[in-house]
């Protein structure tokens, strides 16, 4: 990996909030050993603090959990419920980036994920999707993003064998994140 930046168009420094309703975060998770489901976090903060040298930028994010939206009503309540993530005793999920450095044409964000009380590294790579001036007198900046973790890793470790063998949700989860921010004046 290199470690200088490169000269990125429209980049500004500065602080930046999440536009909630122009981002999406998102997971894909392989069911019953032929398909996947896909979920996402309609309830999600973040911060992003841009350094004069993009390497030394820094991002937090706070997700509630029991925002969780697959399509699917029953799902959603089994997944907030103690054989997953235990809304109700473990509320939020959290990232906080500890280093960036650029990769070719993308970058990865090194950074702790906690998740039930516990917390392991986990490397984003992401691409910069582009910083620009808004519709609305504003500046924004858009990141799309992915990472992989094992759910065993913290503790979200529910499952059922099926027939034939196999278990009904696999351990892989893919992390996708579309992010959307908006410069603070």
């Amino acid at each position: 990996m290199t470690t200088t930046a490169p000269e990125i168009p429209g980049y500004k420094a500065g602080t930046w909030q999440l536009d909630a309703s122009h981002s999406d975060i998102g997971f894909r998770v392989r069911h019953m050993m032929v398909s996947k489901v896909r979920g996402k976090f309609t309830d999600v903060s973040a911060t992003l603090t841009t350094a004069e040298d993009l390497t030394a930028s820094a991002v937090t994010v706070e997700v509630q959990l029991a925002s969780i939206d697959t399509g699917n009503e029953q799902r959603d309540g089994h997944l907030r419920s103690p054989d997953f993530f235990g809304t109700d005793e473990n509320p939020t999920m959290t990232y906080r980036s500890s280093g960036l450095q650029a990769d070719g044409d993308k970058w990865v964000l090194d950074g702790e994920l906690t998740l039930k009380g516990v917390t392991k590294s986990v490397p984003l790579t992401f691409e910069l999707d582009g910083f620009g001036p808004d519709a609305y007198g504003g500046y924004r900046a858009g990141f799309s993003g992915r990472a992989e973790i094992n759910r065993q890793d913290f503790g979200v470790s529910w499952n059922e064998k099926i027939e034939g063998g196999g278990l009904i949700v696999s351990d892989k989860v893919l992390i996708e994140i579309e992010a959307e921010f908006v410069l603070q004046s």
